[in-house]
Formats: C-alpha cells, structure tokens, sequence
C-alpha cells in the first residue's frame, strides 16, 4: 500500500479522559484509503526533548467528512505535546504504515473484538468497517475503572458491548480473561489490542479454545518503516519489524509463553 507524508490539520480536539486526547484531522484533498490496524507516524513540534515521530493507531476514518480519528495517550513529552494541539494546528504524519486485522467475510462468522486501555483504538475503526459489510462484532473492554473506559458509547453503534473493569464500577469485576462471555459463547475468530499480558492471556484463551486470534502489537517503533530495527520482535519466522511486518500478527507466529 502506498505511504504517504501529509499536513493534516485538526479539525477538532476532544479529552475523551484525563489522559487521552481525540485528534480530528482532516485534509484539503481526499485522505488516502487505511485498514484498521494500521497506524500513523506523527511528527511532534515544538517540543525540545522530543526528536523521533510518535507511532499512533488509526482510531477511525470517516470518509464522508474526510476525517481521520487518532487517539492519543498523553504520557510522555511528546504525546503530552500532541494533547496541547488545538482546531486550526497542522501535523504532519506518515500514513498508513503496517498491516492491519483480516477483516472477515463471510457474515455468518462470529468475531470478537478485545482491547484493553488505549488498545481499544483500533477495534473502533475495525467494528465500523465489519458493519458495512452486514457483520456485527462484539467487543470485550477493559480498563482499571470506569473513568478509564474510551469511546464507549462509539463501540455500541457497531455491535454488542462487554465490559471488565479491575475494581468492578463498570461491568464485571475482573480481567477481560475473566468475563462471563467467554464461558457462554463461541466464537470463531478473536482480534485483540492493548497491553502486553492482556494480550497474552487472550492469545492463551484463544489457544484453549481453539480459536485463531490476531493481536496488533505495541513495540517501540521509531521510524514505522522497518529501518531503524527497535521494534523487532522474535516469531516462527524469525526476528521481524513490528512496524513493517505487523503490526498485527497471528498469535501462532508469536513466541509468547502460552
């Protein structure tokens, strides 16, 4: 797929909580066609101890408004630095980079969706898209609490919503592993994003069930293009670019302890 080096300018901000910030981009020409799990390589001004672009997930594109929806975790200097941006500002990115999630196409298939904290990003985009097609997802969201819950009321416009929080003020008390739905219902393909051990435990679910599961990693990448070597990470094919190869890989190619 083509990449692209655009000034994008924002459209709108909006702080989804304290610490996540929604950046609504838009262009004076048409925004190039993205997958979800691909994701962006922003460019951070005005920031002196920032040098490398921030890798950012596609969060959503709405075509009709020639919007492009990113999700910002506002927890170092430079993602801190994107969160101060206002309506008018101009940010360059690179986009799309990497592979995104196998999108289903048979309409019968039952697929769930399972993030965690800003991991939810990419399954908005991804539920979106499967609605189009006649297809309804369901999403398994987790969080620490219910403040730390995003887009909520967004995934419930796509498909059937399950909630896990770790001190129980939303939905079940609980990691998304534990939640009841996975003990009541099949499902024929899981697609998942965010933290590392969730991730896991969900690959390790998915094992036991016998389901094929894809998971979009979130390895420090620099460059988003392969060239660099800082996201390698080790799988049945050998040492792969998260950024060029990935970053969504079939949990079977991964080397994770499960």
């Amino acid at each position: 797929m083509k990449k692209y080096i655009l000034d994008l300018t924002i459209k709108q901000t909006e702080r989804i909580s304290p610490k996540h910030v929604l950046l609504r981009l838009t262009a004076d020409t048409p925004l190039p066609d993205m997958s979800p799990g691909q994701f962006v390589e922003v460019r951070v001004d005005g920031s002196e101890t920032t040098f490398l672009r921030r890798p950012i997930s596609i969060n959503y594109v709405d075509k009709e408004n020639n919007e492009l929806w990113l999700m910002v975790a506002m927890i170092g200097n430079g993602t801190r630095r994107l969160g101060e941006l206002v309506a008018g500002d101009i940010v360059n990115c690179v986009l799309p980079l990497g592979n995104g999630f196998t999108m289903p196409k048979d309409s019968s298939e039952r697929i769930l969706l399972v993030g965690g904290g800003v991991g939810v990003a990419p399954l908005l985009y991804m539920g979106a898209e499967m609605k189009k097609t006649g297809i309804e997802p369901s999403f398994l969201l987790g969080a620490r609490t219910k403040a730390d819950l995003l887009e909520i009321d967004l995934f419930r416009q796509y498909g059937r919503v399950f909630i896990t929080t770790e001190d129980g003020s939303e939905g079940e008390k609980g990691f998304v592993t534990n939640h009841s739905v996975l003990q009541k219902e099949r499902f024929d393909r899981i697609a998942t994003c965010g933290p590392k051990p969730m991730m896991v435990a969900v690959a390790r679910y998915a094992r036991q069930a016998d389901v094929e599961c894809e998971a979009s990693l979130e390895n420090m990448m620099a460059c988003g293009l392969g060239a660099c070597l800082c996201c390698v990470e080790k799988t049945t094919k050998g040492n792969l670019c998260v950024c060029k190869e990935g970053p969504v890989f079939n949990v079977k190619q991964l080397l994770w302890q499960i």
